[in-house]
This record gives C-alpha cells, structure tokens and sequence, in this order.
C-alpha cells in the first residue's frame, strides 16, 4: 500500500531568507496526521538565501543528515568540525548526548537548496560524531545507491537505528527494483523530477507511506532524484 503525501500539502514556512517545506510536523507547523513515519520524524525542504542561514543552536539524541541538491551549505559545529556540503554530499551528524552547530549558505551571490532529515535514533547520550561522503551522480544513475546504514556497509553512513536510505537518479528508461523483508516499511521523497513509484506518479516534493509492499519498482524518470528510506516497524531509543 502506497500512501501519497503530495508537495502541496506539506507545511509551509517562509522567513525571507529562508523558504522551507515541512513533509512532516516541525517547528510552528503541527499536523497530528503528520508526525512522522516509523522512526523518519522530519523531511525539510530548505532553501536558503545568500549569506544567510541557521545561527548556533543545540541538539540531542537525534541523527540528522543533509542531502544538497544546489549549492553549497557550511557546516560548523562544537565537535570541531567544519565542512562545506555540495551536490552528491551527504553529512550524517549524530547528536547523541548533545551537540551545538550552525548552517549557512556558504555562496553570497547563489541560494543553497537541501533537504534536512531526522531520524530517531535506537540508543541515547551515546558520543557525537559527525561524517561526510561523496557519492558520485555515476553511483546512482538508474540505481539505488545505498548512503546510510546501521553498519556503513558498502561504503555508507552510520546511523544509530535500523533505517537505511537509498539516492537514486532516474530519467528515461532507466529504472530499478528493490525488495522489502517481510513487516519492513518504506518512505520515498521526490527531490527533484518526477518518477513513477510501481505505477503511481510522483512528482518533485512528493512522497508516500509505503506499507505491505514486498518489491518497489522506480520507472518513468524525467530527471528525477529521490531518497528511499528502508525502515522498521518504530522503536524505543534505550
């Protein structure tokens, strides 16, 4: 069963330097249907103005990772890392017992456009840690390029839950198929393009719930990007 959460829908903030959709519930946009998915609680679509951006502030047992689809965004944080983020970067921070760091758009002349997503983590106040990695748009051409794991197989992110999230680009005839274990649910978001997710038309901001679903087929691309998130039934952090 695939349940659509179109773009339209999504909560909508704009603060002048900052344009962002809320595919769930986030900050002073509250949707008790929305609250997040399995343990995926927050999917932002942030696009931010030159020279502008997230100012210090703090977080705590959560894995947070940015996806840029334009631009650049500059990482700073209290773990001493720094860092800016490109297209095909992913930057997987865990928060765990508590962490401070600031985003800005990086360029003062282009607009920085990225996806912010949080995931629930399976343990508390365990160490911050802070990773990036390139993956190369030739990965995820007509593929599902696995960037976050439990155990950074293949070459992915760590992340403290039983999730794992696939990138994929897709246009034409290109197209593929993955399988999902047997009580596993999924959530797929349309970054960019349009796609058709077995059978049914997503387009750019889209998403949908995917439950009782024991293959998922991605065919029909016109320059589309997506994430697919792999995930278990929620859980409790210990």
């Amino acid at each position: 069963m695939l349940e659509l959460r179109k773009a339209v829908d999504r909560g909508v903030a704009n603060f002048g330097w900052l344009d962002s959709r809320h595919t769930f519930s986030f900050g002073h946009y509250y949707d008790p249907q929305q609250v997040g998915f399995s343990d995926l609680r927050v999917i932002n679509d942030d696009r931010v103005q030159p020279g502008m951006g997230f100012g210090t502030h703090g977080h705590r047992d959560m894995e947070i990772f940015s996806y840029v689809l334009e631009g650049a965004l500059e990482h700073q944080d209290s773990m001493g890392s720094g860092s800016v983020i490109r297209p095909g970067d992913v930057q997987m921070m865990s928060a765990g017992s508590g962490v401070t760091h600031s985003e800005f758009n990086h360029s003062q002349d282009e607009p920085v456009h990225f996806l912010q997503i949080w995931i629930v983590p399976d343990r508390l106040r365990v160490t911050p840690r802070y990773q990036q990695k390139h993956f190369h748009a030739a990965e995820k051409r007509g593929r599902l390029r696995l960037i976050i794991s439990p155990d950074a197989a293949d070459g992915a992110l760590g992340v403290y839950q039983d999730a794992r999230v696939y990138a994929g680009l897709f246009d034409g005839a290109e197209r593929a198929e993955i399988g999902l274990a047997p009580g596993r649910y999924a959530y797929v978001h349309v970054a960019r393009g349009a796609l058709n997710v077995n059978g049914i038309a997503l387009g750019a901001g889209d998403g949908a719930r995917i439950r009782d679903e024991e293959r998922l087929r991605f065919d029909g691309g016109e320059d589309a990007e997506l994430l697919l998130f792999d995930l278990c039934p929620e859980t409790e952090p210990t």
